[in-house]
């Protein structure tokens, strides 16, 4: 109910009657003392004991999850099923490769990707919803174990023509001054590292705000103005060849991209592997 705000959705959820979800409740509270919950007609709303309580018994949920799969994984710790998230700006460039390859060397794994942007991943993470993600680095991550898959280093893509591209030299920032770029909308990660960098360059946002890499390129190409890539798109979102890149200098702009779980996970072993082996894929495919 503190999820869904009312009985109904609760009991649903919990494949239960509303009366018995009702009763447990209340037998709950009794045995505790304290009233978790406050009732109203429109909602059910945590009190602030129930605050306190509801986030200590998700924690202690994780816990036990963590270990019912820590006895499953004594057998063959990469065996059964697997959840890993993994953000929009990620999924489409790296899952063709590393998704056969995890198939291939570990056939008795099956991995349940879920695409959503960081934020969201980060949440699904903490509360045991999810056993691992597939992000970009970034502040705020170091209660979690990562391994780094690669560092993904940026690109100025222009349309053809733009006299930004034409150098031959590799790009700095300050080239990008007075410039329009073309950036993600809110909540997307690559948009926070891309805005820090046009905000140093002295580059303005466009009006525009793009829901995916796909989109700003296919907006680039139409002469809207420039943006960044991350290299690891630039061979779908340039595959037709309409746009013109430009690397910059080192040490170029980049992020690292990590395969992140929490640390008390007894699949931590497990995932230093799995990561292992996305890295080979991702070699694998630059070659």
């Amino acid at each position: 109910m503190a999820d869904t705000g009312g009985f109904r959705r609760a009991a649903e959820r919990c494949h239960v009657s509303q009366p018995s979800l009702s009763a447990q409740l209340a037998q709950l509270e009794s045995a505790l003392g304290v009233r978790l919950f406050e009732r109203t007609r429109r909602r059910v709303l945590l009190t602030a004991a129930g605050e306190q309580l509801v986030g200590r018994a998700r924690r202690l949920l994780t816990e036990a999850d963590d270990l019912a799969r820590s006895a499953r994984h004594l057998g063959d710790p990469l065996a059964g099923t697997l959840r890993i998230g993994v953000i929009p700006t990620i999924a489409p460039y790296l899952l063709p490769e590393i998704a056969p390859a995890l198939r291939a060397k570990y056939p008795r794994l099956a991995v349940i990707w879920s695409e959503e942007r960081t934020a969201g991943l980060v949440h699904g993470l903490e509360r045991g919803q999810l056993d691992a993600i597939l992000v970009a680095l970034v502040a705020g991550m170091g209660h979690f174990g990562h391994e780094v898959i690669v560092v993904d280093e940026f690109v100025v893509a222009a349309p053809v023509g733009h006299p930004l591209c034409r150098p031959a030299r590799p790009a700095r920032l300050s080239d990008l001054a007075g410039e329009s770029v073309l950036l993600l909308e809110d909540g997307h990660c690559f948009r926070e590292q891309a805005l820090s960098l046009c905000a140093g360059a002295g580059a303005q946002e466009a009006d525009f705000r793009g829901t995916s890499l796909g989109t700003l390129a296919l907006m680039v190409a139409g002469g809207a103005g420039i943006t960044l890539l991350p290299t690891l798109a630039l061979d779908v979102e340039n595959r037709r060849g309409e746009l013109r890149t430009r690397r910059f200098a080192r040490p170029a702009p980049s992020r690292t991209l990590v395969l992140a779980w929490r640390k008390q996970s007894p699949s931590g072993g497990a995932m230093r592997e799995l990561a292992a082996a996305m890295r080979v894929a991702y070699r694998a495919r630059r070659r």
